[in-house]
């Protein structure tokens, strides 16, 4: 294997926990993930600064086609990091280490807080989590509140709801996100 593919901070925690090899060379998709991989000891790091796309174009100068490439990824994750390396030429094989389980509720902290209007904002993460968050939301104000995207896909995904307004960060990482607040 020539490195590890990893596209979330989360990746790179299942991968520390299932071993204490830290040798591997790991190509992150974001600064996010990059932060999160030398915070566990990994030491060849390259970061692609944007999304599932950017890592593909990014992997293509980085690795050579010789070797096998391993995603490490969530079960839920779509496989077209993987599909966009093998129409290049690239082995890649997806490992799936984690699960995410969707929240089943809002706290009552945030239920009495967008009741309030306490929140100026919320911040999106994946098209997903803004589903989720559609659902478990549904019937509370949202109005007054901004939504804070980190993609076209994951604002679209809450084209359901009612937000004073909607941005989307102009990278799909935190920092470009947290740029959008007012």
């Amino acid at each position: 294997m020539q490195a590890i593919l990893a596209t979330s901070a989360n990746g790179i925690r299942a991968l520390a926990r299932r071993t204490a090899r830290r040798d591997f060379s790991i190509f992150a998709v974001g600064p996010q993930t990059a932060d999160e991989a030398r915070r566990w000891g990994f030491i060849e790091i390259k970061n692609a600064d944007g999304d599932a796309k950017a890592l593909a174009e990014a992997a293509t100068r980085w690795a050579s086609r010789k070797g096998v490439l391993l995603h490490v990824c969530g079960e839920d994750a779509p496989g077209t990091l993987a599909e966009n390396l093998s129409l290049r030429g690239f082995k890649v094989r997806r490992c799936v280490l984690y699960a995410i389980e969707p929240a089943t509720q809002l706290s009552p902290e945030v239920i009495i807080a967008l009741k309030a209007g306490a929140l100026d904002a919320a911040m999106f993460f994946s098209p997903r989590s803004a589903r989720i968050f559609g659902v478990l939301a549904d019937g509370l104000p949202t109005e007054n509140l901004a939504a804070l995207c980190i993609s076209q896909a994951t604002a679209q995904a809450l084209i359901s709801l009612s937000f004073a307004r909607v941005a989307v960060a102009a990278r799909p990482n935190q920092a470009a996100m947290l740029a959008l607040v007012e």
